[in-house]
């Protein structure tokens, strides 16, 4: 790791080879917290400030005379040694979630990696409070080609910017240059909080000269896009600080999108992405190798600037990250910025979210899961089943996720005796119908719930009695003859595994012994079963205490030879909810929904006998 003193002189060099340019900016909105402004041009006039449509005034941070001598002047070694974080986060993690280095490992989540970094991303250095380089920036493209992106919270007086920095060289041999900052545009609505107001977190900034030349045609510049939805395969750029992150190198990592619930908000789970990379773009498509340019649709920022609201020592600091959805209100702060206006736009007004099935903090009280076409359509719905007695409904939209919800019970002093539930078609209808077995041992079938909801006396299979309290576990599914799910398999407490082949209304049908009592089976954690194997054969599935994951094909009167999904693993022990439905458009039972301890929430769509799917986060996990 460099000595700060090799820091002063790197940043001392940055500064002398700047040269001040003439220009004007654009901006977009971004926090002040978690990972972790002007504009020149040759092409046209800088507008005079008399001719903007200004409604508010200029950013005090705004200093379009600030040259590389007076940036000399207030670099002094002193404040370079006195560096600080500007997000507030002062330890290096102990046990932290590392960049991957070497062959790609199975993980839960996305690792970042390493690389040279491409010409229009790099980092940014400035501050009243000094600091070195801080946060991240890109390069957009500006009738000026004087215009980067950033985040909200990343604004600040004294500002460098450095395209494609380079840890390892001085100031004069960076490959494109430095950058000063003098112009900044930041949505007045911002605001540095876990409000609504930190959708708003993103900024323009304009950029003076470096030799004559304009930032845009020096390194080329990113286009700009509406983001098209909160699921989204990107790839997000950034610099993390050397205090987390000693090899001082653009991080790189591909991710997947979610909705950050009751945000204009995504989120990603990556790890690498330490306090610097606020404001890093993130892509939906880059030429890495080519151009070095691409299509933004996000930046780090956002809801406590860019992360969850954990100390370093977390290792979530450097995993969760979120970004801030561009709309209406980011395009009316871009086109100031290429104007090179300071307009107020008003008091925010958050758009319609869309249906968010809640929190983590919510769902880790979810005590049971099942799955089924409750309502005949087709594909899957899904019933929870909370620790207060309310039983939840919530509706498929057939393309692995899920539109809205529907209450079926209220809390109540009833439904927490419910132990285990599953559903099939046990009453010939085209809709799933509900088996719950009760701490007493009665077990009652809700025929077509999502018509009669679960305030009915239901029928009673089997009434109050001392064997069925020991049945811990039960899933239903298409195991022998005939087209519907009215196959039934209990795991009961002393091992044995049991198969009963046409459950119906007040029958349990014909019983056979899979398995008799056993140690082994004992230690069988959870139960569902789908056509994991493909060509309508259903499976068993069962995951054990220890974690790992088998699936079993069954018949009338055998358990067949387990195939393994994954070994042990801790991410699947502990308490955790479990099923299976048809959420996706393959039209099969092979979509697995995990609840984990801490309530996040996970479906894997697509599911084979010995793989699981694609994972996609319904609940984000705790932070």
């Amino acid at each position: 790791m460099r000595t700060l003193s090799a820091l002063a002189a790197l940043l001392c060099g940055l500064l002398l080879a700047s040269n001040p340019g003439t220009a004007t900016a654009s901006a977009s909105p971004v926090p002040l917290t978690g990972k972790g402004q002007h504009r020149s041009s040759g092409h046209r006039p800088a507008p005079s400030t008399s001719s903007r449509p200004t409604t508010r005034p200029v950013d005090p941070d705004d200093d379009p005379n600030w040259t590389a001598e007076d940036a000399i002047r207030f670099w002094t070694h002193d404040r370079m040694k006195a560096a600080t974080d500007p997000s507030g986060r002062h330890a290096e993690p102990a046990g932290r979630t590392s960049i991957r280095k070497g062959p790609a490992v199975k993980s839960p989540t996305d690792s970042g990696k390493h690389f040279a970094g491409i010409k229009s991303v790099g980092t940014l250095y400035g501050g009243s409070a000094p600091q070195t380089h801080y946060c991240t920036a890109s390069v957009v493209d500006s009738p000026g080609h004087d215009l980067i992106l950033t985040a909200g919270h990343c604004q600040s007086a004294h500002g460098m910017f450095v395209p494609r920095y380079d840890g390892r060289k001085s100031a004069d041999a960076q490959p494109f240059g430095v950058f000063p900052v003098q112009e900044w545009f930041r949505d007045p609505q911002w605001a540095a909080n876990k409000g609504a107001n930190s959708d708003l977190d993103f900024a323009f900034a304009r950029v003076g000269t470096y030799h004559g030349k304009n930032i845009q045609d020096v390194v080329g510049a990113n286009t700009v896009a509406r983001t098209p939805g909160f699921t989204n395969n990107v790839t997000v750029i950034g610099y993390p600080m050397t205090r987390y992150d000693r090899a001082d190198q653009a991080v790189s990592c591909p991710a997947r999108t979610s909705v950050l619930a009751g945000f204009n908000q995504m989120r990603i789970d990556c790890a690498g992405m330490w306090g610097g990379v606020s404001g890093g773009p993130w892509f939906s498509r880059a030429d890495v190798n080519g151009s070095g340019t691409g299509e933004i649709v996000g930046n780090v920022g956002g809801w406590n600037a860019g992360g969850p609201d954990v100390p370093a020592s977390d290792p979530l600091y450097n995993r969760i990250t979120y970004s801030p959805v561009y709309g209406d209100r980011f395009f009316q702060l871009y086109e100031d910025a290429k104007l090179g206006a300071h307009t107020d736009h008003g008091p925010y007004q958050q758009p319609a979210l869309p249906y968010s099935m809640g929190t983590w903090d919510a769902w880790r009280h979810a005590r049971l899961l099942v799955a089924g076409d409750f309502r005949g359509i087709g594909h899957s719905g899904m019933i929870a089943l909370w620790s207060d007695g309310r039983a939840t409904l919530y509706l498929g939209d057939g393309n692995g996720g899920f539109a809205s919800e529907r209450q079926l019970l209220a809390p109540n002093t009833t439904w927490p005796h419910a132990q285990a539930i599953t559903a099939g078609n046990f009453t010939g209808s085209n809709q799933s119908d509900l088996l719950v077995r009760w701490s007493d041992g009665e077990v009652t079938l809700y025929d077509d719930v999502a018509d009669n909801g679960l305030n009915t006396a239901g029928t009673q299979i089997t009434g109050p009695n001392p064997t069925w309290p020991h049945a811990i576990q039960m899933t239903a599914g298409h195991f022998t003859a005939g087209q519907d799910a009215t196959d039934l398999i209990v795991r009961w407490s002393d091992g044995e595994l049991s198969l009963y082949s046409g459950v119906g209304a007040g029958t349990f049908g014909r019983e056979s012994q899979l398995t008799g009592p056993n140690r082994g089976w004992q230690d069988a954690a959870g139960l569902t079963s789908g056509e994991f194997p493909g060509s309508g054969k259903w499976n068993l599935m069962v995951r054990w205490k220890n974690g790992e994951l088998d699936t079993y094909p069954i018949t009338v009167s055998e358990l067949g030879s387990a195939a393994r999904l994954q070994g042990p693993s801790a991410l699947w022990t502990g308490d955790q909810a479990m099923t299976a439905g048809n959420f996706t458009r393959n039209g099969r039972t092979d979509d697995l929904v995990v609840r984990r301890p801490d309530g996040g929430t996970t479906l894997y769509a697509d599911t084979g006998s010995t793989k699981l799917g694609i994972a996609h986060t319904l609940i984000a996990p705790a932070p």
